[in-house]
Order: C-alpha cells, then sequence, then structure tokens
C-alpha cells in the first residue's frame, strides 16, 4: 500500500510540474504544538515538499513524518515509534485547492484552502484560513489549524494520556518559487 501511495504522489507530483504554472517548494516549514497541564510538545519539520498550480490553485502538501525533530530525542522517539507509527505510515499529504486564488493581489492576502489530509493512514476534510503573498517570483503561504489525534486514529497510551492534548495546533510556512 505504501509503495501505491509513494507511486501515486510521484505520477501527480510529475504531472504537475511540467508547467510554467506550477511553483515548488522543498523546504516548507510545518510544526506541531501540543499544551497540556503535565508538559508541552513542540516539533518541527523543514524538508515540506509542496506544488501549486497557480492557474487552478490546486496544492499538494507532503512530509515525511520521521523529518519532524523534538527538543527531547525520548519524544521524537516515541511519537516515530508508539504514536504515529512511522515506519507503517511515513508520510503525511494534504491535497487540496486555494479556494480563492485568482483574488489574491501581491501583498498579504486572506484566502482559504480546502482539502483532505492524509495521516496515519486516515483522511479527514479541512478547511484553513491563510495568509499569501506573492512578491515577484515567489509566493508565501503561511497559517495555522488545529488536528484532534483521535480523527487520525493515533493512539495514545493511558500512562501518558495527561501529557498529550486532544487537540493539537499545527502551524506552517511554505515559500514557493517557479519550477524550472
Amino acid at each position: 500500500m505504501k509503495i501505491l501511495y509513494t507511486l501515486i504522489f510521484t505520477l501527480l507530483v510529475i504531472s504537475q510540474v511540467k508547467s510554467q504554472d506550477k511553483f515548488i517548494t522543498k523546504t516548507g516549514y510545518v510544526s506541531f504544538f501540543s499544551h497540556s497541564l503535565v508538559e508541552d510538545i513542540k516539533a518541527e519539520n523543514n524538508q515540506g515538499l509542496s506544488i501549486i498550480d497557480t492557474k487552478t490553485g490546486e496544492i499538494v502538501v507532503q512530509l515525511l513524518m520521521r523529518s519532524f525533530m523534538f527538543k527531547k530525542s525520548l519524544m521524537q522517539e516515541h511519537f516515530n515509534e508508539n504514536y504515529i507509527e512511522s515506519d507503517t505510515y511515513p508520510k503525511a499529504i494534504f491535497k487540496g485547492k486555494i479556494l480563492n486564488y485568482n483574488q489574491l493581489v501581491n501583498e498579504n492576502s486572506d484566502a482559504e484552502i480546502e482539502g483532505t489530509l492524509f495521516v496515519h493512514g486516515k483522511e479527514k476534510e479541512i478547511k484553513i484560513k491563510v495568509k499569501a503573498h506573492k512578491i515577484s517570483e515567489e509566493i508565501i503561504i503561511s497559517g495555522d489549524f488545529k488536528v484532534e489525534v483521535a480523527d487520525f486514529d493515533i493512539k495514545i497510551p493511558r500512562i501518558v494520556v495527561n501529557n498529550i492534548a486532544k487537540i493539537v495546533k499545527v502551524s506552517f510556512e511554505f515559500h514557493y518559487t517557479p519550477y524550472k
């Protein structure tokens, strides 16, 4: 199944990047933050791969789950082995569309993205409010949204259930340049 998802994503990427209307980043920033009474947990990933089709407003984002970095190595190990099961579910993928892409102006526009988030073998439709900037040869999209851990069938052991929030805040910033 992993091979099928990888093949589909690769074909989607290849089919989408053959045009001058495509903008890409391989260094997209994504973080998540869990706040609980016991502890705060934050992880960051600077290897987000994303493509925007400026003709249609379609957007695809892919993250390797093992690329999330934590302050404590034990948290990172538990995240990959016990919660997100990175060997079984190595990627998170978002496929969607910027709803009002044609209305974006050069400076700091509000936009909305709607699509499907695939994490841990589950999918969920989400809608995200974002800030978008078009600056010469660069498009910047940033924003945040909340994810309910249970929606993605991520099981938290009882012994640490008070350490991890049921709803996690995800923040992101992508700097796209023309695909050449």
